[in-house]
């Protein structure tokens, strides 16, 4: 069973996630909170595979949480609830450790694969919405001191197979459309990005592909 924390400021929004993915084979929802400050004890008591998480709370916003939640170690993986599209907000909170975000009117089908995508160490993000993140991570760069050697020094800590597969992440491109790219299975790629996150200390394939794209500057 997928075990799934609710984590929502609007208690309607939590009755409703609850009632769909309850009703999901496989899924079963093991706790709600109703704002990110109680989500790290919320993750310690329940022990949840995947944490759907509201980016806007009162008291600890989503971000915030994501963040305290990475510092704690292996964890669940985050996937953030939102009522708008990519912006700098979304982009702080996969920097900070998620998965990937839904908006809250994704269809219920759509949510529950999510879901389940999350728990398998899945992208949450299609390759399109990758593509606009790390866009948008380049373009917040352009004003800044360019990141372009601190990104290739960190690379440098990669095998030749994890450099490859971080900068076609970088693109973009799926788990199936790298492993075509290399002729190499999904499973493999899947395996060589978990092995590049672990030798970075980076949490997620998002975290991977602005890092690839930032040592390609300069």
């Amino acid at each position: 069973m997928i075990r799934v924390l609710v984590v929502d400021d609007d208690p309607l929004v939590r009755a409703g996630l609850g009632l769909m993915l309850g009703g999901a084979p496989g899924i079963e929802v093991v706790g709600e909170a109703d704002d990110g400050a109680d989500v790290v004890d919320a993750v310690g008591r329940l022990a949840p595979h995947v944490v759907l998480m509201d980016v806007r709370m009162p008291v600890l916003d989503g971000v915030a949480a994501t963040a305290a939640l990475a510092r704690h170690g292996d964890g669940p993986a985050v996937v953030m609830l939102t009522t708008f599209d990519a912006d700098e907000t979304v982009l702080a909170a996969l920097r900070a450790g998620a998965a990937g975000f839904l908006l809250k009117h994704t269809p219920p089908e759509q949510i529950v694969d999510a879901v389940r995508r999350a728990a398998a160490g899945d992208p949450v993000l299609s390759p399109a919405v990758t593509r606009s993140v790390i866009a948008m991570a380049a373009r917040n760069h352009r004003d800044d001191s360019d990141p372009g050697p601190a990104a290739r020094a960190r690379m440098g800590l990669l095998t030749e197979r994890e450099r490859e597969v971080a900068l076609a992440v970088s693109e973009g491109l799926s788990n199936a459309e790298i492993g075509e790219r290399l002729h190499l299975s999904t499973s493999s790629i899947k395996a060589t990005i978990s092995s590049a996150l672990a030798r970075l200390d980076l949490t997620n394939r998002i975290q991977l592909a602005i890092l690839a794209h930032e040592s390609r500057r300069g």
